[in-house]
């Protein structure tokens, strides 16, 4: 029999090397490549003359109800989901260490467990009774969670079997382990092979399964991708420790959009729900200070108001100017600096540039571009942004200032918070309350901070 050759698998992405070495070479990480038990080899061709079962075929046509969904009584939190949890689902949430998302899910399990859902919480990294200190520093000590300190996924299986839950969190996915895979708990084949098992569960139960991820260094998810692909939903739960907001947003949604976003602020008494983000980003706003410009970013069906913050320093000639930028693309940022420098005559390459999106905030939205320019053009020339005024528009290497969606949702949203101003791309209606200003290109825009005729 041939000698089972050794396979070193990167905790990374996945990636698989027949010998151990220092980088990966799939995705460039260092130090993330693990011995593990090589896989079973298996033919590729089925042999029919032993068996199978035909599938029972449907048609598009015929009628599927809609899916049950679980409402949480955390409106933030159902916003994210799409309407709530649905049954039978797999939810997969990250996040930075201490951000928040054992506390939000304990709120969570806590509502539905008072409203009559069986629910059960699982901790991997916790004992039942930190669990259940957590719960009466949040007001839910007398909620009916059942609690569990397990990390085996047999036993996990095992006592959730005898019981008919309705939602179950696993906390965390990475700690968890399988004894059908000889490998460390936390290796790609130990949580791939764990939340294949328990995703199974929730399909054959039907009840709502919540896993907690770690996240890497940048941010994204520890473990395989294919882990994202397994489950229905991914939320991503954003944030920095030092600011009170936290932000959950739905990264994949097999039952909802992927556009929506939840906004919570962290208190004594855990997780708040924040109803109006917009005055919560502006709050305490310094009004005419030059290369502050408010931007109302949208997040899904959501207009968020919040406050683009721009430096720049000029240098003696000779020196190298630094770019540095908290809360957005800081390739757009370099795109940006280069149209305003060769399509208007901004002469910005010799000083040094900070862009800050305030309160920690980070934006995605192609109308910021805009807004960035507004900042970057006031900073620059020490001449203030009206303090009624919001700026959008998405910008092209020509200079052009390119219509946006759903300008009159944005320019509603500032009119209720007191904004009388939009500026934005040539063609959008006023609405009630603000007046518009139109720019075809980049350079009207500079005109008329700069005073040019």
């Amino acid at each position: 029999m041939a000698k089972a050759k050794r396979q070193y698998v990167c905790q990374n992405c996945g990636g698989v090397s027949y010998r151990w070495q220092g980088q990966c070479g799939d995705c460039g990480e260092w130090n993330t490549l693990v011995e593990e038990a090589p896989e079973t080899v298996f033919s590729a061709k089925h042999d029919l003359s032993k068996g199978g079962r035909a599938l029972a075929l449907e048609t598009l046509g015929e009628h599927s109800p809609m899916p049950e969904r679980m409402l949480c009584g955390i409106a933030e939190f159902d916003r994210a989901l799409g309407g709530g949890f649905v049954a039978g689902s797999a939810t997969l949430i990250g996040g930075d260490p201490g951000i928040g998302k054992s506390t939000l899910l304990l709120q969570a399990a806590g509502r539905l467990a008072k409203a009559g859902r069986s629910v059960v919480y699982i901790s991997g990294e916790e004992a039942a009774g930190q669990v259940r200190l957590r719960a009466q520093r949040l007001g839910l000590g007398e909620a009916p969670v059942a609690l569990a300190s397990a990390t085996s996924v047999r036993d996990i299986l095992a006592t959730l079997e005898g019981r008919a839950a309705d939602f179950v969190v696993i906390d965390s996915i990475q700690t968890m382990h399988s004894d059908l895979i000889d490998s460390a708990p936390g290796t790609v084949s130990q949580v791939r092979a764990s939340a294949q098992e328990l995703i199974r569960y929730a399909k054959d139960s039907g009840a709502a399964v919540v896993l907690v991820g770690h996240v890497t260094k940048d941010g994204t998810i520890a473990g395989p991708r294919v882990l994202e692909h397994m489950v229905d939903t991914v939320l991503s739960f954003e944030g920095e420790r030092s600011h009170l907001y936290r932000i959950l947003r739905a990264v994949k949604n097999r039952f909802g959009g992927t556009d929506e976003i939840g906004v919570f602020a962290m208190g004594e008494e855990g997780l708040g729900e924040v109803a109006n983000p917009s005055s919560l980003f502006l709050t305490d706003r310094s009004r005419d200070v030059p290369g502050s410009v408010v931007f109302p970013a949208l997040e899904g069906t959501r207009p968020v108001l919040v406050e683009v913050q721009a430096l720049t320093v000029r240098l003696a000639s000779g020196a190298t100017p630094r770019r540095a930028v908290v809360g957005w693309d800081g390739g757009r940022l370099a795109m940006v600096l280069a149209v305003l420098e060769a399509r208007c005559g901004l002469q910005m390459g010799a000083a040094e540039v900070y862009l800050n999106i305030a309160g920690g905030y980070r934006l995605t939205d192609p109308a910021a571009d805009l807004a960035v320019a507004a900042a970057l053009i006031s900073a620059f020339s020490e001449r203030p942004v009206p303090s009624d005024a919001i700026v959008f528009g998405e910008l092209s290497l020509s200079g052009e200032v390119r219509p946006v969606a759903h300008d009159a949702l944005r320019l509603r949203e500032a009119a209720k918070l007191g904004f009388s101003k939009g500026w934005g791309p040539k063609g959008m209606k006023a609405v009630k309350g603000i007046g518009v200003n139109g720019f075809g290109r980049l350079g009207e825009l500079v005109d008329l901070m700069l005073g040019r005729d």
